[in-house]
């Protein structure tokens, strides 16, 4: 195939569900093009309501500030040690140097690929022998596959450390009928492009608590005190959704499910058509997990033959990627510690992520399997 002629596949692209514009053009027609409004408001009701369980939402520009917002709320400074997942996207771990503290890396568990019980406390018992207790936990639900809550929990609960639940590629996931971002201290969102719903960049914060649901919107509108004049007794942020952007997250809101049944589509279209091949293996669901399957993942039996099927796939216009490249082997995170079994090492050698957005047609899904068995052949 000539990959000029040829279509784009993209990894993981937006897809509107028809409404977005409708409350967009409204926010226009009522001067609403601002930080705040209706549509902020009425975007944080339609969270709360989905999510269920309690929990309250500030709805804000990106995920990445919901995280630097969070670990703030948890008392995170200057010199304290946050323990986090190192196989995730580098802005689970990035705000935690934005308070100047220090990130401590964790390796991942086989079953979800997400943040290792047995690790966590290792590190837990190692850093307080060494005088300095972790001051919070970031758990990610790693391309929508739940993290063993159970297990995490009831470690952080025995050692009194709050968690923040990164819940960014998670939404519409569950663990045992639970919704994921509903169980941390506080939990995050991500409305990036590349996310199950998307405002085409936005985020939220999640909390049971709601003078932490005040204190984060006070925080993300420039911490301004209550005074005619402006007036800030503390450092503020620019971190508030705009009206405008949360009007394409209430559309969004109304397809959430099918997106979540469509993506969940595209995992066991390609469970049936290469499951059968012994060079390739999925990561299934525990008893009592659902995983959104924002994107869908295949372990390869070597690097080499990821790099082959990633090529072969560029080579007809389709995106793929690599799995997230673990944070213990960034640069920019040579000096901090680790916690390392080798899991999150071998997952991203021989790891991939297939194109997996909810927009993706039934005719896109036979020709990227079908890229993927010639290279088998």
């Amino acid at each position: 195939m000539n990959i000029i002629d040829s279509k784009r596949i993209w990894l993981s692209s937006p897809h509107m569900g028809g409404t977005e514009q409708d409350f967009v053009k409204e926010a226009f027609e009522t001067n609403w093009v601002a930080p705040l409004g209706p549509n902020v408001n009425g975007f944080e009701n339609d969270i709360e309501s989905y999510l269920g369980s309690e929990t309250l939402a500030a709805a804000l520009s990106s995920g990445t500030a919901a995280l630097h917002l969070g670990l703030k709320l948890l008392g995170v400074s200057h010199d304290d040690e946050v323990l986090c997942q190192s196989m995730t996207f580098a802005a689970s771990a990035n705000p935690i140097v934005y308070l100047g503290a220090k990130p401590i890396f964790i390796d991942s568990e086989r079953t979800t690929w997400n943040i290792c019980p047995e690790q966590l406390e290792i590190a837990i018992k190692d850093r307080i022998a060494k005088g300095k207790k972790p001051k919070a936990i970031v758990a990610v639900h790693l391309y929508g596959m739940p993290y063993n809550v159970e297990a995490v929990h009831q470690i952080a609960s025995k050692y009194e450390i709050p968690i923040l639940e990164d819940s960014a590629e998670a939404l519409g996931s569950s663990y045992h009928g639970i919704k994921c971002g509903t169980f941390g201290d506080i939990a995050i969102l991500s409305f990036n492009g590349n996310k199950i719903i998307t405002t085409s960049g936005g985020g939220a914060l999640l909390t049971k608590d709601k003078s932490c649901k005040e204190k984060a919107i006070f925080l993300a509108t420039q911490a301004r005190d209550q005074a005619p004049h402006y007036e800030h007794s503390e450092i503020g942020y620019n971190y508030r959704m705009s009206n405008i952007t949360a009007g394409i997250g209430r559309g969004q809101m109304q397809v959430l499910d099918d997106h979540v049944k469509l993506r969940r589509r595209n995992f066991d279209f390609y469970k049936k058509h290469l499951d059968h091949c012994s060079e390739l293996q999925f990561l299934d669901e525990p008893s009592g997990y659902i995983s959104n399957r924002w994107l869908t993942c295949i372990e390869t039996t070597s690097y080499q033959l990821r790099e082959g099927l990633r090529m072969a796939l560029a080579e007809e216009n389709i995106e793929s990627r690599p799995l997230w490249k673990p944070m213990h082997q960034q640069a920019v995170f040579t000096n901090c510690d680790s916690y390392l079994n080798g899991v999150s090492d071998d997952l991203f050698d021989r790891g991939l992520c297939l194109p997996s957005g909810s927009n993706l047609e039934e005719d896109d899904l036979y020709r990227i399997v079908s890229v993927i068995k010639n290279v088998l052949r």
